[in-house]
């Protein structure tokens, strides 16, 4: 079968900055292999040549780890059809050009994908093709419910690729290999030994001139409601009989279907947005003041909620979920507290501390590994001492992205997100939506460059 990679929105920031170098990483690797094309579908009206020109800048300046001689080949590969994505006629010839059984990418803005996958189902695919959406999948649950029907009008669940990135980190990938693959954690994986659960994307970034994408999501849609739940799902679910699309789909759905939500947003949620100040070098304006921003949409760009997930292993372990842009310092982690010993044999003076439980944490983008533990001291060989055991990863050999788009073209959809999963994220956060939008949970205010509003 001659796969061909069809990107809707080929012109766009994602197609530039991810999309391209992804693709550049698997021509490198050996992974784009034969007569496969790439064609872009856009509004704009240049030649083959002209996208290529723009193409062969964002290469430059986002894959420069990936050989001349690799992009150029790439290069060699693209072609460029003008049109409208929402328009039959436009994305037939987009198709026709590519030629080959497609891997049809959106790479729009969700406020697009229904049109866009309407007209998809009225020109038709050929069998075998896949069809990729980009996050956030719909802006709310009646919007992923919609998408899900067109999409199973268009093609087959299996062939349905929702994109998620995280799930191609390498950390994230480590937590199936740390826990289905050794006899030490999974055993302790689970309410009687873990106290809580924390996964946290704190970013030194301020907007960087997305506002028109960000100030209509915010935090919470952004990396809540799907980075950030992705997570949560991989680190709780039960082990799966095999890892492959099937399994680990069933595995997250069953964790998802277990997530309640915040019960009091009032008291299990936070929402901030960054007022003016220095992140290192970097002076940041008041996020209302940013380009493109409207300050009475009251956007969010920190959002926090805590969760528990009812079921048998974790019943009464809280998850707490944290994400903020222009904060003091990016802290990119999963991190399991696990619960005091039940009784500490090492005598202790009245008043003197006992020491702290053991921590496990999951660092991503660097990757490193670590576990906090208690360790006898150098002195006095009663005394305690904490010591980290830490292992930092190699980067992996293709981004997260490359990991992506290879599956994709392998027609391998592991790292993928299944309707049942999209429509339960969205399940999970719809209350906490409606008491943000309802004023309910009150707007804070953090300096950039601090650690975030304080009642964090």
């Amino acid at each position: 079968m001659t796969r061909s990679f069809v990107v809707l929105g080929g012109t766009g920031d994602l197609t530039g900055r991810l999309l391209l170098p992804g693709l550049a990483e698997l021509v490198a690797a050996g992974a784009l292999a034969g007569p496969a094309a790439v064609v872009a579908v856009s509004r704009e009206e240049w030649t083959d040549e002209e996208y290529r020109g723009w193409a062969r800048d964002r290469l430059a300046e986002h894959a420069a780890h990936v050989p001349e001689e690799a992009r150029e080949r790439l290069l060699g590969r693209l072609g460029y059809r003008q049109g409208d994505v929402t328009v039959p006629a436009d994305l037939r010839a987009g198709l026709e050009r590519a030629g080959g059984v497609p891997v049809v990418y959106l790479a729009l803005p969700n406020t697009v994908f229904l049109p866009t996958l309407e007209a998809l189902a009225e020109v038709g695919l050929p069998e075998g093709a896949v069809v990729a959406v980009e996050k956030p999948f719909g802006r709310n649950l009646a919007d992923a419910r919609q998408l899900n029907e067109v999409l199973h009008r268009l093609v087959p669940e299996e062939q349905v690729f929702r994109t998620d990135h995280f799930l191609a980190m390498q950390t994230v990938l480590n937590i199936l290999g740390l826990r289905f693959a050794n006899r030490v954690f999974e055993p302790v994986w689970n309410a009687q030994h873990v106290e809580q659960v924390e996964i946290v994307f704190d970013e030194t970034l301020g907007l960087e001139g997305r506002a028109g994408y960000y100030d209509t999501a915010g935090a919470l849609r952004d990396m809540l409601q799907n980075h950030l739940l992705q997570v949560l799902a991989v680190v709780a679910m039960e082990p799966p009989a095999a890892l492959d699309a099937h399994g680990l789909a069933a595995r997250k759905a069953d964790v998802l279907r277990a997530v309640r939500s915040p019960e009091d947003p009032r008291r299990d949620t936070v929402r901030a947005r960054y007022t003016a100040g220095r992140v290192g070098e970097r002076e940041l304006p008041d996020y209302t003041a940013e380009p493109g921003v409207h300050p009475d949409r009251g956007t969010e760009t920190y959002a926090e909620y805590t969760v528990q997930v009812e079921n048998w292993r974790w019943a009464g372990v809280p998850f707490r979920l944290r994400s903020g842009k222009a904060l003091g310092a990016d802290r990119h982690e999963i991190v399991l507290r696990f619960r005091p010993v039940p009784h500490l044999a090492f005598g202790r003076q009245d008043g003197e501390a006992h020491p702290e439980p053991d921590v496990l944490r999951l660092r991503l983008d660097p990757d490193a590994i670590s576990l906090e533990v208690n360790l006898n001291g150098a002195g006095d060989p009663f005394d305690l001492e904490r010591r980290a055991l830490a292992a930092e990863l190699p980067p992996q050999a293709l981004s997260a992205y490359g990991l992506l788009l290879g599956g994709l073209l392998d027609g391998e959809a592991a790292l993928g997100i299944s309707d049942v999963e999209a429509e339960e994220s969205w399940r999970i956060v719809e209350p906490v939506l409606a008491a943000w939008a309802a004023g309910e949970v009150p707007l804070l205010e953090y300096p950039a460059g601090s650690d975030g509003p304080s009642p964090a």
